[in-house]
């Protein structure tokens, strides 16, 4: 019997996975999200260097989503800061949908290709 647990232990096996696999030396934007916050962090994928890093405590108004939407364009502009054009999203367990869809859209607008 598969359990809630087994699946989303599989889930995030099966993403990283397929990061690691086809992404060899480049940079991934990971997401972290809570039941109150959301993070986001540029990492290098060959040494797991965190380049930089944001989230949605020092920003009071708004819902959860347009926090994360504002993350996703803070990481995006330190991402361009930094010269990088392009990322790997790392979702981890999380759908692709709502706050975590709203970080991507963020960095997308920041023009950091993902």
């Amino acid at each position: 019997m598969i359990t809630r647990l087994n699946a989303i232990e599989r889930r995030i096996k099966r993403v990283r996975a397929r990061i690691k696999r086809e992404n060899q030396g480049k940079i991934k934007l990971s997401v972290h999200r809570t039941n109150k916050h959301i993070y986001a962090q540029l990492i290098e994928l060959e040494t797991g260097k965190v380049l930089a890093s944001s989230s949605d405590a020092k920003i009071e108004k708004g819902t959860k989503t347009e926090k994360a939407l504002a993350v996703g364009k803070e990481i995006g502009e330190k991402a361009v800061a930094k010269k990088i054009k392009s990322v790997v999203f790392d979702r981890a367990a999380y759908k692709y949908h709502g706050r975590v869809k709203a970080v991507c859209e963020g960095a997308r607008e920041a023009k950091l290709t993902i």
